[in-house]
């Protein structure tokens, strides 16, 4: 099977706006259409608290007419048109979707940031990672959420395989970033953050991409874009991931990223994965 993940940072501009970030989004998206994934999750979707309006749904038919979706968005008291994510799966496939809560501190719970679809051999969790913050204002609650969420995925793992995917905002080592002597106090690439992303694995979870390219430099998944030669001189950052299960990470046939051409920020991310022979029951 083939996943897709992408913080797209607005669903909702792609879908409606003509302005020229907009129009890359939908370069990006037609890219996503021609990997014919069988699940694509976005996150940071910014659609309304009432999830997609009249418009969306005749667009997301347009763009996305072999599949279903469920969408989470954020919700009050959390600020509207905030975070937000959005999963589709083909049509074909028997999905049963949860939007879990994990106890997250403040507003979290209410930004819509995490969907779970299972399937009958493994769960597939897409997450969009609270950011420690300007002036890493966030950076306590950011802690306990890695912990909640941690906690959350430990659960589901003891039921069957987990996939997690998406935007967990930490570059885990110094070498998924480009400058990493100049961030050790940035949001993003704190000790604390870094040492949050490696207890979630030490729970028996695998980055996959490093699973399959061992340490490879320059790879990267984000570049800012207030700074216009980002991409262009790759000073980027790893911070959108792929993990499974210990036990199916033999399964991992390809962990990447994919080509968002001149478009900054976020890229997406691909996972494939050959499950034919994954039992129904707990490997």
């Amino acid at each position: 099977m083939k996943f897709i993940s992408w913080n797209i940072d607005s669903l909702n501009a792609a879908l409606t706006s003509d302005s020229a970030r907009a129009k890359l989004s939908r370069e990006v998206l037609r890219s996503l259409q021609e990997e014919d994934p069988d699940v694509l999750v976005l996150q940071e979707t910014k659609l309304p608290m009432t999830g997609p309006s009249k418009k969306h749904v005749q667009a997301l038919a347009e763009w996305f007419p072999d599949y279903n979706y469920v969408w989470r968005s954020s919700v009050e008291p959390a600020r509207k048109g905030y975070a937000g994510t959005i999963s589709f799966y083909k049509k074909n496939l028997n999905v049963e979707a949860t939007f879990p809560s994990i106890g997250a501190p403040g507003n979290m719970d209410f930004e819509g940031r995490i969907i779970t679809l299972e399937f009958e051999k493994f769960f597939l969790t897409q997450v969009y990672t609270p950011n420690a913050g300007n002036g890493l204002a966030r950076l306590g609650d950011r802690q306990v959420w890695d912990e909640k969420y941690g906690d959350y995925l430990e659960e589901l793992d003891k039921i069957k395989p987990v996939i997690a995917t998406g935007d967990f905002n930490v570059a885990h080592k110094e070498i998924d970033l480009k400058n990493p002597d100049a961030n050790h106090e940035s949001a993003g690439f704190t000790d604390e953050e870094r040492l949050g992303f490696t207890k979630l694995l030490d729970r028996g979870f695998v980055d996959t991409f490093r699973y399959i390219y061992g340490d490879v430099e320059g790879a990267y998944t984000w570049w800012a874009q207030r700074v216009k030669t980002s991409k262009i001189n790759n000073s980027g950052w790893r911070i959108d991931y792929f993990l499974v299960s210990e036990r199916i990470k033999d399964f991992v046939v390809e962990s990447k990223m994919i080509d968002s051409g001149s478009r900054q920020d976020h890229t997406p991310i691909l996972l494939y994965l050959d499950l034919d022979q994954l039992p129904k029951e707990r490997v």
